[in-house]
């Protein structure tokens, strides 16, 4: 199967590693191996850039929430026995050009990662990815790549933007003999929020329901204003956030609709967005 016939089948089902539901504007994305602890493996990748790709399409979803199943494991990283099979046909099984990150598959919508229990390897790749990470009290973040041989180049690489260098490289070199808890990721500014276990999802569901409630097109130019700073410098990503935010003010139906039922005391009746590809 082709990258654009995994495109093509959108995000109906059936799926064999991820459970997928809409709750009316947010998505809910579970990564579902427990017994693997969420290892990424080449069906798990392949059907994440398609889960990926149908929700920056449906106009009907203003937000996604990543999470994984069970309560041991958000994701313990990239399945390591797809990893050491040297017979295995690398452009196929782990297809380089499938982006199992948000960030990496282009998605120009928000993706809220909410990590519960062992977040370790690839599964840094959302951590760094997404727009923002709450997780459990119990959580625990580790990247064991040189420890089992393996480079470690591109989740560090996404972190590097978001905690100090030096907590990366510590997280890199150290590799399985660092794990860093909930309450020093919270301290990196890893994560946004440490939540008692029990009330993990809910908390993601009550934010993502405030991310759900913006103006869909307002937040789509803000993310690509603020995104647009981590790779220009700053005066470059002030004058180009300066035009995105002309723009929206002066001809999106948005920019006057939010004031207007704001002062009429009602809820904003928000634009479709249009696909931006």
């Amino acid at each position: 199967m082709t990258l654009s016939d995994v495109e093509n089948q959108g995000l109906e089902g059936p799926w064999e590693q991820l459970q997928v539901r809409r709750d009316g504007a947010v998505l809910w994305i579970e990564m579902n191996n427990p017994a693997a602890l969420n290892a990424v493996s080449p069906v798990m990748q392949a059907e994440l850039h398609r889960v990926w790709v149908g929700y920056d399409r449906d106009p009907s979803l203003h937000v996604a929430v990543l999470i994984g199943a069970g309560e041991r494991a958000f994701c313990s990283g990239a399945d390591v026995g797809a990893v050491a099979d040297t017979a295995r046909r690398r452009t196929s099984d782990y297809d380089r050009e499938s982006s199992f990150s948000p960030a990496h598959a282009g998605v120009t919508k928000p993706v809220i990662c909410v990590v519960n229990g062992v977040c370790a390897g690839a599964g840094l790749h959302f951590v760094a990815d997404c727009d923002f990470t709450i997780c459990s009290d119990n959580a625990t973040f580790v990247d064991t790549h040189v420890s089992v041989g393996q480079v470690s180049a591109l989740e560090p690489i996404g972190l590097a933007k978001r905690i100090p260098l030096g907590s990366v490289m510590r997280m890199v070199l150290v590799g399985r003999n660092e794990r860093v808890t909930a309450q020093r990721a919270y301290e990196l500014g890893l994560v946004t929020e440490v939540v008692p276990k029990d009330q993990l999802r809910e908390r993601a569901g009550q934010l993502a329901g405030w991310v759900a409630a913006g103006s869909p097109a307002a937040i789509r130019t803000s993310r690509e204003a603020i995104y647009d700073a981590t790779v220009n410098d700053d005066l470059a990503a002030l004058r180009r956030g300066y035009v995105l935010l002309r723009s929206h003010a002066d001809h999106h139906p948005d920019a006057q609709e939010g004031p207007k039922a704001f002062f009429e005391r009602r809820e904003p009746k928000w634009a479709p967005l249009e696909d931006s590809r």
